[in-house]
């Protein structure tokens, strides 16, 4: 089926101001449907396109009228052809596209009063009213000033008889709704900012890329990473990289930084670490508030080490090109929630800034957004670093405190006779992200003096007794690696092999296991908790950590390998559309993911799909005759592309194969037909940042929970996950109240909340008017002292 809501989901909603086709362009036929600008402000970063897409598209979808202002605030106050109503073909192909189509650039006029005037002027003589800003906390503070002055400018043009009364009566407010679109990922209050994910892969793509001639030489790149005063990028990507030494400026290098640093990095080496690799944000200071450099390290390696390291400046590479998967959803789901803001927006409208918690929008008082952001200069320069990490949110210091483990060799820990002996296994299918969980538990297990194992090829490998000791060395560059060091296997021991499993863990003294894999290793954990009373060995702390591209794991809201799937599949469906390009075509694309739709509707969302075709929802013949006929006037009007994403057990009954038919059928030649399965290309190559964070997190947090368990005397089973970005532990006997297990997934889905999205920015034609469907919002972060 289409992604539109189905008749008896519409009847739900509120259809009392929607009688309009929603994705067609619309006629000013309507004086009282409110018009919409967006503009970008301030540096570009990648994912903005996004949000004007989903900003033009929703409001066609909404019945209001989206116009485009050029060049940020220069075209407000330039007017005339700098303001453009937008169509909904103005907002195509611009998905994958990095920077801004419609432009930014610095407005000296509009930091004055008269610039604003005219800008003001140039709005209500286009009947704007409302706008959605996409920039930095420079660009939102400018639009929170720009909406208080307002009705002063109003009052003011209507004296000078520039615009009439009932011109005054009618945008007497200004409504303004922010979209931080910035790399730096600095804005207090929501976990990422548009473009910063697309920014970390363009770092760990150049330390991966470093590293190999790194290691060649035995030498030491440093690496100036953007970020100005916020160090997520640099902490980010020392922990998703691997990075021996990190300088940011919420936790500044205090006095002898530079022993430190080269006591460390002789430490690595004799390790055996090859390569190093030190990030300098450009931000970075010392405590008194001095500049660190690259050139202040490097001469400072020099002096301590003799070493000849190299500086490297990746520069505007980090804003540029096409965004990443996250960065084109995220964007997508930010400018549609904007749209929902505004239209339904009173004369007593608060400026707001929509950020992003838990994957859900949270809507921010403008003014305490840009207050707390810039509060965090102030804590620093007071010295109150902790509360400076700490407003950059939880994950911030944990990766603090992540990063030094990690990055720490072990050069005063040993290991004792009678320590804890803790086993690693992978179970289930391969998801990239494995290795970086697994070496994460390596060195986090070290250092809290435990014997860490590594058990070879799963529950088989661990009865044939392939189990092996695992030194911090061993797990070098595990991180980045794409597969399973420790290799997989996706079957569930049967009743009988739990006797040779136990004699296992007997014989290896195994006091725990780290199970890292998909829902067949959470069955197999579940089977053999429930027969602990026949086999005692089964009696230790059993933590599974969540790996699966599937992202179909109870108890956990995103899996390890999720995204990196992801990014392979929007990598190969942008292919696929820049393949049909040159005919007139539809594409079927089938996704991985059994019966769970995750991919496929964040794989259609990240490619600018018109229908995803999931398991989820139901569909039958009527639904395809209809999806069908859609396609072919799309085709009539002039459509060259059309794009169909499918997950791969849709249904029982009407596969990838057979829609194709059905709309080559209905195409009768207009356009031809071609379909395909991704296949395992989405299981393979180097994790993606996000992957590498999650699995690290997760991994520290079972660690933790593991030690509880060591100190309680415990031997709990439980299966962790990150629900709402807490990270929590669930008892195994318990999952059937997470799990519907016929189909193999969470019986609470959050990602569907995002299928109307997709109707909005995707199907130019609908038989069904687009309802005023508002996604929910995540509570947003207290203020100080709330």
């Amino acid at each position: 089926m289409s992604t539109e809501p189905t008749s008896t989901e519409a009847m739900t909603l509120d259809n009392s101001s929607n009688t309009h086709d929603p994705n067609t362009p619309q006629v000013d036929t309507d004086p009282d449907a409110p018009r919409i600008g967006v503009l970008t402000s301030g540096g570009d970063a990648p994912g903005m396109n996004g949000a004007v897409r989903a900003v033009v598209r929703s409001c066609l979808a909404r019945g209001a009228h989206p116009y485009a202002i050029m060049e940020g605030w220069a075209g407000a106050v330039s007017g005339g052809d700098a303001i453009k109503e937008m169509g909904w073909s103005d907002a195509s192909g611009i998905l994958a596209e990095g920077g801004t189509i419609i432009g930014t650039a610095r407005c000296d006029e509009f930091r004055e009063y008269e610039g604003r005037h005219r800008a003001v002027l140039n709005l209500v003589r286009n009947g704007i009213d409302r706008l959605v800003t996409i920039g930095g906390d420079g660009s939102l503070s400018g639009s929170e000033e720009f909406q208080d002055e307002w009705p002063q400018h109003i009052r003011e043009l209507r004296d000078e008889g520039e615009i009439s009364d009932e011109d005054a009566r009618r945008h007497e407010y200004l409504r303004v709704v922010g979209l931080v679109g910035s790399i730096d990922n600095d804005l207090v209050g929501t976990d990422m900012t548009i473009g910063a994910d697309t920014a970390l892969h363009r770092i760990i793509d150049a330390i991966d890329h470093i590293s190999s001639t790194a290691a060649s030489h035995q030498r030491t790149f440093i690496i100036e990473v953007m970020g100005r005063h916020c160090g997520y990028l640099p902490l980010m990507s020392a922990v998703a990289g691997g990075a021996d030494y990190v300088f940011t400026p919420e936790n500044p290098a205090g006095p002898g930084w530079q022993e430190d640093m080269c006591s460390k990095l002789l430490a690595g080496r004799a390790a055996g670490r090859r390569e190093s690799m030190i990030l300098v944000a450009e931000g970075a200071t010392d405590q008194d508030g001095e500049p660190i450099t690259t050139q202040n390290v490097a001469d400072a390696l020099r002096e301590g080490t003799g070493e000849d390291p190299r500086i490297t400046i990746p520069g505007h590479t980090q804003r540029g090109g096409s965004p990443s998967a996250y960065d084109r959803w995220m964007s997508t789901l930010l400018g549609y929630a904007a749209v929902q803001e505004l239209v339904k927006a009173g004369d007593d409208f608060s400026p707001c800034v929509l950020g992003v918690r838990h994957n859900r929008v949270t809507r921010i008082p403008l003014t305490r957004a840009i207050k707390r952001t810039r509060s965090v200069k102030a804590m620093i320069a007071a010295g109150d670093y902790t509360a400076a990490q700490q407003a950059r949110g939880s994950s911030f210091s944990t990766m603090l405190e992540v990063n030094e483990i990690l990055s720490a060799p072990p050069v005063d820990i040993t290991i004792a006779d009678d320590a804890k002996r803790v086993a690693i296994l992978h179970v289930g299918g391969l998801a990239p992200g494995m290795n970086t969980a697994a070496r994460a538990a390596v060195r986090l297990g070290i250092a809290r003096g435990w014997r860490m194992l590594g058990v070879d090829g799963s529950w088989s490998g661990l009865m044939d007794g392939r189990v092996r000791d695992l030194t911090w060395s061993d797990v070098e560059g595990w991180a980045f690696h794409g597969g399973a060091e420790l290799g997989t296997r996706r079957a569930i021991p049967t009743v009988e092999q739990f006797y040779e499993i136990g004699r296992a863990i007997e014989r290896n003294r195994i006091d725990a296991l780290v199970i890292i894999g998909g829902l067949n290793a959470y069955l197999a954990v579940q089977h053999m908790t429930a027969e602990r009373v026949r086999y005692p060995a089964f009696k230790i702390p059993m933590i599974l950590v969540p790996a699966s591209i599937d992202n179909n794991l109870p108890g956990a809201e995103l899996s390890i390998g999720a995204d990196t799937a992801l990014n392979n599949a929007v990598w190969a469906l942008d292919r696929i559309k820049e393949s049909a390009a040159a005919s007139r075509r539809c594409f079927v694309a089938e996704t991985m993911g059994r019966r769970c739709g995750y991919l496929t509707l964040m794989a259609a969302m990240a490619t600018g799909a018109e229908y995803a075709y999931i398991h989820e929802r139901n569909f039958d013949l009527a639904d395809l005759d209809k999806d069908a006929k859609r396609m072919r006037r799309a085709f009539e009007e002039g459509r060259r592309l059309f794009l169909v994403v499918v997950n791969e057990e849709v249904s029982a009954h009407y596969d990838r194969e057979f829609l194709a038919s059905v709309f080559e059928a209905e195409g009768q030649g207009l356009f031809d037909v071609r379909d395909s399965a991704l296949g395992h290309l989405q299981q393979g190559g180097a994790p993606t940042p996000f992957d590498r964070l999650l699995a690290t997190r997760l991994v520290y947090y079972a660690l933790k929970h593991l030690a509880e368990q060591f100190d309680a005397d415990d031997h709990r089973a439980v299966y962790i996950g990150m629900i709402e970005n807490d990270i929590e532990a669930r008892p195994v006997e318990s999952m059937s109240a997470d799990l519907d297990s016929e189909n193999r997934r969470p019986i609470e889905q959050w990602w569907l909340e995002l299928l109307p999205v997709l109707s909005a920015v995707s199907l130019e034609h609908s038989d069904t008017p687009l309802a005023d469907v508002s996604i929910s919002l995540a509570e947003p972060v207290p203020a100080d002292g709330e």
